[in-house]
C-alpha cells in the first residue's frame, strides 16, 4: 500500500476510533448492526428479484397467463418488502449519523474551547484555517460520507459475492487457444469494471485536491461576509464599501476559479463515467446473446443473466460511481485531520507561557524574570518583575505598542510567547476587562452576567448594576435577546463591562484601557464607583489618562530596556519600573 494511502487509512481510523470506543458504542453498535442486517436484506431481496426475472420472462415467452399473474403477485410482495427495508435503512442510518455527529461535534468543540485553544490557534503556522467551518460542516460531512460510503461498499461486496455465484452458474464456457474457460460472463464483468475503475481513478484523481481547496475558499469567502456584517457601522462610517467589495471579489475569485477547475475535471470524468454506464446497459446482452440465439438459454435466462451481470458490474463499479464522493470524503478527512493535529499540538504545548504557581488566597501576585516576545521572535519585554499586594490597585502606563496588553494576555494564559514565573491565588476569582468587551448574542441580562448565568444574580441586581454604571435606560430590556455589540455604542459597552465587574465582584480585576471610549469625567465616575464597590479587590489597570492615577496606589511604567531602543538595540524591548504618582 502506498505511503499516502496508508496515511489516509491511519487518519481515518484516528477520526473514527474515539466514537466507537466511547460510552455510546453499545447503543450505536446495535444500531449499526441492524443497519447492516437491512443492507444484507436488500441484497437478498435483489437475489430473489433476479430469480423472479427468469421465471417472469419465461412466462412471457411461453405465453403462460397463470404464471404471469402469479409472478406479478410475487413481485408485489417483494417490492413492498424492499420499500419497507429501504426506508427504514435510511431512517436508522440518519439516526446513527446524527448521534455520531453530535458526539464528535461536542468533542471537537470542547477541545477547541479548552485551554484557550480557540485563541492560540491563530498562532499556528500549519494552515489550520476556518475552525468554525471544520466543526460546523466538515464533521457533519465526514460522518455522513463515512457511513454512506462504508455501508455502500459493504453492500457492494456482499452483492458481488452473491451474484458472482449466480452469474457463474448462468455463464457458458469460452474457448481461447483451445483452453476452456468457465464463467465467461463473470470474467467479462470483472474485466469491464476493472477497465472502468482504472480510467476513473486516472481521470478523477485531481478532484481530491480541488475539493479540499474549494471547501477552504468557500469558508474564507463566508468569513469575509460575516466580518462585513459584524463591522457594518465602522465600514459605513469610513465609506469602505468599495474596499470591502474588492476584498469580497478577491476571495470569491478564488471560489470561482477553483470551481472552474472542478468543472473541467468533473466534465472529463463524466464523459468517461456516463459512457461507461451507458455501455454497461447493452454490454451483458452482447456477451450473452450468442447463447440465447443458439437456444442454450431461454428469454428468462437471458434476462436473469443480464440482471446478474448488472449487479456484479455495479458492485465492481462501486469505485467508479462513488469516485466524486470519495474525493470529497478524502478532502474532508484531510481537513479534519489537520484540525485535530493542530488541537493536539496545542494540548501538548498548553503550558507554554508563564510558569504558573498557585499561592494561598491571602497572598498577592508576583511576576518574576518575565519576558515577552512577538511570534517573529522580537522582544517586547525583558527581565521584568511585578508584584501586586492583596487589595492593591496598580496602574500600568507606557507608549502605544510597548506590550502592555500583551502582558495582560500572558497573565491570562493566552500568550504562548512568554517566559517567567507568575504566582497568584488560583482559588480567587479573576476577571479581565478588555478595551472591547465581549457581549454574547443573548438576553441583556445574560450579557451583563457573562460568563455566569443571569439566574445567579437575578434581574433586580443586574438592573441595579446597570443603573449604577449610567445605563438606567437599558434596565427594561433585560430579557431582550439581541446582538448587543451592534446595538450599543462603544461607551455603553464599556459601561456594561463595569456593571459586569461590579456584579461578579472578582478578587482580581485587570482593566485593559477599559474606559478608553468614555470622556474623562465618565472615566473618573466609573473608577470611583469601582473602588467603592470593590474595596478589597486587587486592580491592575492599563490607562493613558493621568487623572486615573488617583484611583491607584502606585504606577508601573514600560520604559525602553536599552536606552536608545530605536537605534542601538531595536530588539531589546522594554522593562518595567516604578513611576512617581502625579502630585
Amino acid at each position: 500500500m502506498p505511503a499516502s494511502r496508508r496515511q489516509f487509512v491511519s487518519d481515518l481510523w484516528a477520526l473514527t476510533k474515539p466514537y466507537w470506543k466511547s460510552e455510546e458504542r453499545v447503543k450505536s453498535g446495535l444500531l449499526l448492526a441492524v443497519i447492516i442486517g437491512m443492507s444484507l436484506g436488500i441484497v437478498y431481496l435483489n437475489v430473489l428479484f433476479n430469480e423472479w426475472n427468469n421465471l417472469f420472462y419465461n412466462s412471457l415467452q411461453d405465453k403462460n397467463v397463470d404464471a404471469f399473474f402469479r409472478l406479478l403477485g410475487r413481485f408485489t410482495i417483494l417490492a413492498v418488502l424492499f420499500i419497507i427495508v429501504a426506508v427504514y435503512q435510511i431512517y436508522l442510518r440518519q439516526m446513527l449519523q446524527i448521534r455520531w455527529r453530535r458526539w464528535l461535534t461536542d468533542r471537537y468543540a470542547k477541545t477547541w474551547l479548552a485551554d484557550h485553544n480557540y485563541y492560540r490557534l491563530r498562532f499556528e503556522t500549519n494552515g489550520t484555517d476556518n475552525p468554525d467551518q471544520r466543526i460546523s460542516e466538515d464533521i457533519g460531512g465526514f460522518v455522513e460520507q463515512t457511513l454512506a460510503l462504508t455501508l455502500g461498499l459493504l453492500e457492494s461486496v456482499v452483492s458481488l459475492a452473491s451474484f458472482s455465484v449466480i452469474l457463474w452458474g448462468l455463464s457458458g464456457d469460452i474457448h481461447i487457444l483451445d483452453i476452456q474457460i468457465p464463467g465467461s460472463m463473470l470474467w467479462a464483468a470483472v474485466l469491464y469494471a476493472g477497465f472502468g475503475s482504472f480510467f476513473t481513478h486516472l481521470i478523477g484523481r485531481p478532484l481530491i485536491r480541488l475539493n479540499f481547496l474549494q471547501q477552504r475558499y468557500e469558508a474564507d469567502f463566508r468569513y469575509q461576509l460575516v466580518r462585513v456584517r459584524e463591522n457594518a457601522e465602522p465600514i459605513a462610517l469610513y465609506g469602505g464599501e468599495a474596499q470591502e467589495a474588492r476584498g469580497l471579489g478577491d476571495r470569491f475569485t478564488h471560489v470561482v476559479s477553483n470551481w472552474w477547475a472542478i468543472m473541467i475535471q468533473q466534465k472529463r470524468l463524466t464523459w468517461f463515467s456516463a459512457g461507461y454506464s451507458q455501455a454497461a446497459v447493452i454490454f451483458p446482452f452482447l456477451v450473452a446473446a450468442p447463447r440465447y440465439f443458439s437456444g442454450a438459454i431461454q428469454l428468462g435466462g437471458l434476462m436473469q443473466t443480464a440482471s446478474a451481470f448488472g449487479h456484479v458490474q455495479n458492485s465492481l463499479s462501486w469505485f467508479i460511481d462513488a469516485y466524486t464522493r470519495l474525493a470529497q470524503w478524502r478532502a474532508t478527512v484531510d481537513r479534519l485531520t489537520g484540525f485535530a493535529a493542530a488541537l493536539a499540538d496545542l494540548e501538548a504545548r498548553k503550558n507554554e507561557g508563564f510558569s504558573r504557581h498557585d499561592v494561598p488566597a491571602g497572598a498577592g501576585l508576583s511576576l518574576t524574570d518575565a519576558s515577552l516576545t512577538l511570534p517573529d521572535g522580537r522582544t517586547l519585554l525583558a527581565d521584568a518583575a511585578l508584584t501586586v499586594a492583596p487589595g492593591e490597585r496598580v496602574m500600568v502606563a507606557g507608549p502605544a505598542g510597548c506590550g502592555k496588553s500583551t502582558l495582560f494576555r500572558a497573565m491570562g494564559g493566552l500568550w504562548p510567547f512568554a517566559a517567567g514565573t507568575l504566582a497568584m491565588p488560583a482559588a480567587q476569582r479573576t476577571l479581565f476587562l478588555p478595551q472591547r468587551p465581549y457581549l454574547p448574542i443573548a438576553s441583556l441580562a445574560a450579557a451583563v452576567a457573562y460568563p455566569d448565568a443571569p439566574e445567579t444574580y437575578g434581574n433586580e441586581r443586574i438592573a441595579q448594576a446597570l443603573t449604577d454604571c449610567g445605563l438606567p435606560h437599558l434596565t427594561t430590556l433585560l430579557d431582550e435577546q439581541r446582538h448587543w455589540t451592534q446595538e450599543l455604542s462603544a461607551g455603553e459597552q464599556q459601561r456594561l463591562a463595569f456593571a459586569r465587574a461590579i456584579l461578579l465582584a472578582p478578587d482580581w480585576l485587570f482593566c485593559d484601557e477599559a474606559t478608553s471610549a468614555l470622556d474623562e469625567a465618565s472615566q473618573m465616575e466609573l473608577y470611583a464607583l469601582l473602588t467603592a464597590r470593590l474595596p478589597k479587590a486587587s486592580i491592575v489597570s492599563i490607562a493613558h489618562r493621568p487623572s486615573l492615577a488617583v484611583f491607584h496606589h502606585r504606577i508601573v511604567r514600560f520604559v525602553p530596556a536599552a536606552g536608545n531602543l530605536s537605534a542601538d538595540n531595536p530588539d531589546a524591548g522594554f522593562r518595567l519600573e516604578a513611576a512617581p504618582m502625579p502630585a
